[in-house]
């Protein structure tokens, strides 16, 4: 299925920033490390909207925003 396949992208995405935090090779508030971690979770958001869960909405949801925030707050710098 589609969804599915645009989901597990997106837990990629976001997985594969938190190694690259984790092992040193971004930092929090890189813009990649917020963009990889905003565009992950709309992925896996995209995929909600076709297997409906609250509770990853809500974190996905809180999240994107979070990601958003913090770019918006890079590039006033």
């Amino acid at each position: 299925m589609l969804s599915n396949a645009i989901g597990l992208l997106g837990v990629v995405l976001v997985l594969v920033a938190y190694f690259l935090l984790q092992t040193s090779r971004l930092s929090f508030d890189d813009r990649s490390y917020l963009a990889l971690n905003a565009l992950g979770s709309s992925l896996i958001l995209v995929s909600l909207f076709v297997d409906f869960n609250l509770p990853s909405l809500v974190i996905e949801s809180a999240w994107v925003l979070i990601s958003l925030a913090g770019l918006v707050k890079s590039y006033r710098r």
